[in-house]
């Protein structure tokens, strides 16, 4: 499983075909979100899994890093080889740096 930062994510420019999956619970995406994420709590982004592989990248973000650790594990485990953890650091991040989001 390939593991980036929330800096290295930040720093990248995403196509039309890459999806940021925010697998926070609903209440802590609506508080704040990377622009553009999509949301789907962690124990549920096995009901997703047919859809996410329509994308060339997923990157799998949460607050710290834990539960997209798991998200990602469980996408790669229903066949999924376009999963990306961002794993180091996450919206906690995102939002002490000031970044944009919705």
């Amino acid at each position: 499983m390939e593991i980036i930062s929330i800096d290295e994510l930040h720093d990248k420019t995403l196509g039309s075909d890459e999806l940021v999956l925010d697998v926070r619970s609903a209440d802590e995406f609506e508080s704040g979100h990377i622009k553009g994420a999509r949301n789907q709590p962690h124990e549920e982004v096995s009901d997703i899994a047919g859809e996410l592989k329509q994308y060339k990248t997923v990157y799998v973000h949460c607050k710290m890093g834990g539960r997209a650790k798991m998200a990602s594990e469980t996408l790669e485990g229903a066949g999924l080889s376009n999963v990306v953890c961002v794993g180091d650091g996450g919206m906690q991040r995102w939002m002490d740096m000031g970044w944009d989001s919705e």
